[in-house]
C-alpha cells in the first residue's frame, strides 16, 4: 500500500491504522472522469440500490486508465485504492464501468478504436477483461463486474 506523506510516497504492507473503523461498503466503482456521465453513473448505482454503499475511484478511461503504460501512476493509484477499500470498507465487488465515446480511449488508443460501435465495444471489452483478470489474480476473493455505459446512460454487461 502507498500513502502520500508530504512530498514523498511511503510504502507499507501493514494494515491501516483503525482499519474497519469507517464501516463497510458493498463495492468499489471504477469509472471515467467524463463530466457528461456523472449524473448517469450516480443514477445507475442508485438504481442498483448502492447509493451510499460504494467507494468510487475515477480515472480517465476507467479500465484503460488502470492498465495503460502511458500513465503508470494511474495503475498504482487504482491498486492502492482497491487495497484501501478492502481494508477500510471490506468491499467484496469491484465494478468496472467504461463508457462509449471516451476521450481517453481516443487519446491513448487512437480514434480508430471507435470507427464503428462494434469495434468500439470490442476495444472496451478487451480492456475490461484484462483488468478483470488482473484483479482475479491479485484478489481472487473479489467479484468483478465489467460494464459499458452508452451516452444515454444505459448500461451493457460485458462478459
Amino acid at each position: 500500500m502507498a500513502v502520500l506523506a508530504g512530498a514523498g510516497l511511503l510504502t507499507s504492507t501493514a494494515p491501516l491504522p483503525a482499519a474497519r473503523a469507517a464501516g463497510t461498503a458493498d463495492a468499489l466503482l471504477l469509472s471515467c472522469m467524463d463530466y457528461r456521465l456523472m449524473d448517469d453513473v450516480e443514477r445507475y448505482m442508485a438504481g442498483r440500490k448502492l447509493r451510499d454503499r460504494y467507494d468510487h475511484i475515477v480515472l480517465a478511461g476507467a479500465s484503460l486508465g488502470a492498465l495503460t503504460d502511458r500513465y503508470p501512476a494511474w495503475s498504482r493509484t487504482f491498486w492502492d485504492h482497491v487495497e484501501i477499500a478492502r481494508q477500510l470498507h471490506q468491499v467484496h465487488t469491484v465494478i468496472l464501468l467504461d463508457h462509449r465515446d471516451c476521450g481517453a480511449y481516443k487519446v491513448i488508443l487512437g480514434a480508430e478504436h471507435a470507427k464503428d460501435p462494434a469495434t468500439e465495444r470490442e476495444a472496451h471489452a478487451t480492456q475490461l477483461r484484462r483488468l478483470k483478470a488482473q484483479i482475479a489474480t491479485k484478489h481472487p476473493s473479489l467479484k468483478v463486474e465489467t460494464l459499458l455505459m452508452a451516452l444515454d446512460g444505459s448500461v451493457e454487461v460485458i462478459a
